[in-house]
């Protein structure tokens, strides 16, 4: 029976290289910061225009903005709302125009949060807030009516017990329907054209590619600024180094010159000496009879 070789110190010290590379990535990520959140004790800023839970809107005076007309239930493409419209009565009208929404409706069970519904209200009524994080126990408490969509005497959504609302969810509710203007026109760009509402009068309009913005008034972030983590130089050089090591030597080597603007090998560096005369004025010279230099000493 052959017995078996020896083992070299040469492999077991390749055999333990090759081991412990393969926990390279866990050692790089237990060195670099954390990028976790304490959820849900802690939160990420939210960006202003996500869709989030539906609010119905009052005029700085009080008057409900919605008025009946259903136009939000026929472009919703989930068949989630339903509304029901009703006359005004005379002695105490609950909006301005002769209808207001007399039965509302979200069913969210079936709701994608696409905000086709406020893109197609035509007073600005339903507005879709930051708030994401509500679940139910039954059916009957995802079917919001509109007791629970429209806001209070204060401007305020209404929370319910099944909500982790946060500072800050209320503001800039929709905030890209306020980002173009009307047909495109940039002479229209950052003028707000739009009601106020109850608690928060008139919205900022969100900054687009002129310089008339204000990201406060809009909460718009950069990216860095919310996670900025995710956008250091070290980082960035860690993960060119990473992966200028998976290559093979020769390329690696080769990559590098390029990146620092050295020619590659095998190709002549044409330099000022050997440009033809003239060549930097663009007049490449007029050459002579043969073996006589011409105008700019070219020998022709």
């Amino acid at each position: 029976m052959a017995s078996r070789p020896p083992l070299r110190v040469g492999q077991f010290m390749e055999g333990f290289v090759r081991f412990f590379g393969g926990f390279k990535v866990t050692a790089e990520q237990m060195a670099r910061p954390r990028v976790t959140f304490q959820y849900p004790d802690e939160k990420r800023p939210k960006p202003p225009r996500l869709h989030g839970r539906h609010v119905l809107n009052r005029y700085e005076d009080g008057m409900e903005k919605c008025i009946g007309c259903e136009l939000c239930a026929a472009a919703c493409p989930a068949d989630c709302i339903y509304v029901r419209g009703a006359d005004n009565p005379d002695d105490a009208p609950v909006s301005p125009g002769e209808r207001y929404g007399f039965v509302y409706e979200i069913n969210y069970l079936r709701c994608i949060h696409c905000d086709l519904c406020v893109e197609a209200c035509p007073t600005e009524a339903i507005t879709e807030s930051k708030l994401f994080e509500f679940s139910f126990t039954n059916r009957a408490d995802a079917i919001y009516t509109k007791s629970e969509l429209v806001v209070d005497d204060n401007g305020m959504p209404r929370h319910q017990p099944w909500e982790d609302w946060r500072e800050g969810d209320d503001r800039h509710t929709s905030g890209w329907m306020r980002a173009t203007s009307p047909g495109g026109s940039a002479a229209y760009e950052g003028i707000a054209q739009w009601s106020g509402e109850l608690g928060y009068g008139v919205r900022a309009a969100e900054g687009g590619q002129s310089g008339r913005r204000d990201d406060a008034a809009t909460g718009n972030l950069a990216l860095p600024e919310m996670i900025p983590e995710h956008f250091g130089l070290r980082r960035r050089d860690r993960a060119h180094h990473s992966l200028m090591q998976l290559l093979p030597p020769g390329v690696r080597d080769s990559v590098r010159d390029r990146l620092a603007g050295k020619p590659r090998a095998g190709t002549k560096d044409v330099g000022s000496a050997g440009r033809r005369p003239g060549a930097e004025s663009g007049d490449p010279g007029e050459p002579g009879p043969k073996g006589e230099p011409g105008p700019k000493g070219e020998v022709a």
